[in-house]
């Protein structure tokens, strides 16, 4: 029997910290963007605030571009294509006439690459506050020429101002940089190609991405770790579908299978020897009792992830319960007082026990018949990724996770436990889909390219407003609701594309996996109202403005998100170049070597209240039921690495209020909001379960290296 594993850690000594009277942020009256300055957490003013400077002779003027979030349902807003959207808001002072320079009428603003390939006319430009048109172009500066006129289509004048974006900043190393790569190779002689000490062999490098010697020869300093069979372990059955009424009991037993995927033999875990577990269908206001056995060789808990449920079944051990130790047996009455999307998953070591296929759906239904728009049917996909190399499953950290850095991107796609997903639709068939992610790491970004797509609802239910979208921004452990019609017969793949960044060479490139694909065939189906419409949900827009109404005079709180490292020389020093530019999401596993070689005893995440210095669980924060608060939390920049969170607060239920102090327009009750690198969210949280509840971030491995609070909620 392998060494037991770990679980979390959850002692905390709590202490009482009311904060009282106006909101401790607040965003300035037609300065809603990173250029302004206030109080509190801000967003970073380096990553989306570009700096003018004044040509050469020119004497004078100065300015500002902000890099605003485009319209979007979610946090982060990009392309199909992963490219990310930026609405610019150019704030000018000190131009004089134009005619100072020449015989010029008017100033316009322009944008453009490096090289001067693309330039996009942006509009005529003076003094004050001017909103711009929305780009997505990733490294690019913004100018300001002094032209004929306002109507001008080329960049003919004379320039006055001019910046850059901060990811112009990635530059290429040079060629000492690489002699310091190869000396560092050198160190690491002793290595072998073959298994080290600790059980390590190697980690996957991404297909045509240069990486230094130095970082393939990093090893995790800790050992490592996989599940073991036997003759007798079964081999793991698709999901079942359990339809669930007041009263019903469900055995949920987790345990050791046998997978086979793309032809390889794997050992993981499965609720009730299938992978995904169950997909649980209950009414809302239902309550059941699930009954959950450990047959796995190590503790675990199941946490019913969004569910308002009572604490003590919300499965945190050493907070709500203990752990359930191998070979025990734990009770849990749940009640769901929310109709919408969830899912469960173990809440001791995620890192290893979720991503072996410890999870599974839960679709909570409406009493209303009106709850979504019509659709002839519904498909429950779970996304997730699996890391394998040569040998198989690259192990995990027997101790201490490993990918404390950056979190465990796989390489191996999964939808429904399976790669390489198949479904089939009619022509002007409309689906509607309920995404989960429950990755470790990855946000996706989700497209059926030639279908239309209509956003509907997310954690708790629906939007206020039905949107189209172009793709599905999917945070670790979110879900959103996807009305998708069908028009042409043919293929239509399930597409995650994104711009990711090798870190080496300072360049953007796309990545693009298809996760299935569903053909579409046979005879058209039935016509229904409705999908060509914008529906507005009535009962969520009384809920949110009921909500919303007065929340800037509630109490507020911060939330710092950083953390601290100490890494090998090499790893160190790369970090810290790379740390000129970070990106809004790290789409991808670029930097698998060191990111691999971080473990969580050299890696510090924390949440850190800046009203009173409080780390972690040692953070005090006490509310009562009932109470409503804004929550501000703040993504720090100044950081050896700054990357998104996904933050995920127990038993409760918010708003997205704004996005780097940008106001959002379409509301929706979440439990899991994707927090961008350098980047700030206001939340209307609201408390109505009483109990001591977890928040924390849902990259697994960040959660097991600290970055975890609790708070308590008094009746």
């Amino acid at each position: 029997m392998p060494t037991r594993l770990r679980s979390i850690c959850l002692s905390c000594n709590l202490r009482r910290l009311f904060v009282l009277g106006l909101p401790l942020f607040s965003t300035p009256a037609g300065a809603q963007d990173p250029c302004s300055t206030g109080p509190g957490l801000r967003p970073s003013r380096d990553l989306y605030c570009i700096e003018l400077f004044p040509a050469a002779g020119v004497d004078g003027p100065s300015g500002t571009i902000a890099l605003n979030r485009a319209a979007s349902p979610f946090t982060v807003a990009v392309t199909a294509e992963g490219r990310h959207r930026h609405r610019l808001v150019a704030t000018l002072a000190g131009l004089p006439e134009p005619s100072r320079y020449g015989p010029y009428l008017s100033y316009v603003a322009w944008a453009t690459t490096p090289v001067l390939d693309t330039v996009i006319r942006l509009g005529e430009v003076g003094n004050g506050r001017t909103e711009l048109p929305e780009i997505s172009l990733e490294r690019f500066m913004v100018l300001i020429s002094a032209e004929s006129g306002p109507s001008v289509a080329e960049w003919t004048g004379k320039l006055v101002l001019r910046g850059e974006s901060a990811s112009n900043r990635m530059r290429p190393p040079d060629v000492l940089e690489f002699t310091l790569g190869t000396a560092a190779a050198s160190d690491h002689a002793g290595h072998a190609p073959t298994r080290d000490s600790l059980g390590w062999t190697a980690v996957p490098m991404p297909p045509a991405l240069p990486m230094l010697p130095a970082e393939m020869t990093l090893r995790p300093g800790v050992r490592a770790w996989l599940p073991a069979a036997t003759s007798a372990t079964p081999a793991a059955r698709p999901r079942e579908v359990r339809t669930l009424q007041t009263g019903d009991t469900l055995v949920l037993e987790a345990g050791v299978v046998r997978r086979t995927l793309a032809g390889r033999s794997y050992v993981m875990y499965g609720f009730n020897g299938q992978y995904p577990g169950p997909l649980l269908i209950v009414g809302q206001q239902a309550e059941i009792t699930v009954r959950f056995r450990n047959r796995l060789d190590q503790p675990s808990t199941v946490h019913w992830h969004g569910v308002r449920l009572d604490n003590r079944f919300d499965g945190v051990p050493g907070l709500t319960q203990d752990p359930v130790e191998p070979g025990g047996e734990f009770v849990y009455q749940l009640r769901f007082p929310d109709a919408g999307i969830y899912w469960y998953h173990p809440h001791v070591r995620e890192d290893i026990q979720q991503d072996l296929g410890l999870y599974g759906n839960i679709l909570v239904r409406s009493p209303r018949p009106d709850a979504w728009s019509p659709a002839h049917r519904e498909e429950v996909l779970l996304l997730d990724d699996l890391l394998v190399g040569d040998d198989g499953l690259v192990p995990y950290g027997q101790d201490h996770p490993t990918h404390a850095l950056m979190g465990r991107f796989g390489n191996l796609f999964l939808v429904n436990g399976e790669p390489g997903w198949r479904g089939t639709a009619r022509p002007g068939e409309i689906v509607r889909f309920y995404f989960t992610n429950a990755s470790n790491t990855r946000t996706f970004n989700l497209s059926f390219p030639g279908a239309r797509m209509k956003l509907a609802g997310s954690d708790l239910g629906p939007f206020q407003r039905e949107e189209w979208v172009e793709s599905v921004v999917l945070g670790p452990a979110e879900r959103y609701v996807v009305q998708v019609r069908f028009d042409r017969p043919g293929r239509v793949v399930l597409q995650n594309q994104v711009r990711a960044i090798d870190h080496l060479f300072g360049r953007y490139f796309s990545e693009a996996d298809t996760l299935g694909v569903i053909q579409v065939e046979g005879e058209p189906a039935g016509p229904l109202s409705g999908h060509d419409r914008l529906r507005v949900d009535s009962a969520t827009t009384r809920e949110v403005r009921e909500a919303v109404e007065g929340s800037k005079r509630l109490p507020a709180r911060e939330l710092l998100l950083m953390m601290e490292a100490q890494l090998p020389y090499v790893a160190d020093r790369l970090m810290r170049k790379d740390s000129v530019f970070f990106n809004p999401v790290e789409w991808s596993g670029t930097m698998p070597g060191m990111n691999w070689a971080s473990t969580a005893r050299e890696v510090r995440w924390i949440l850190r209240d800046p009203a009173t210095g409080q780390e972690n669980m040692d953070v005090s924060w006490r509310f009562r039921v009932g109470d409503r608060v804004r929550l501000r939390l703040g993504n720090a920049r100044t950081v050896f690495h700054g990357m998104q969170h996904p933050v995920h607060i127990h038993g409760q239920r918010f708003l997205v209020l704004a996005v780097n102090e940008v106001p959002n327009d379409n509301l929706v009750w979440k439990d899991t909001v994707l927090l961008p690198a350098g980047g700030t969210v206001d939340l209307l949280l609201e408390l109505s379960n009483p109990g001591r509840w977890m928040l924390h971030c849902h990259i697994a491995e960040h959660l097991h290296a600290g970055m975890m609070m609790a708070f308590d909620v008094s009746p």
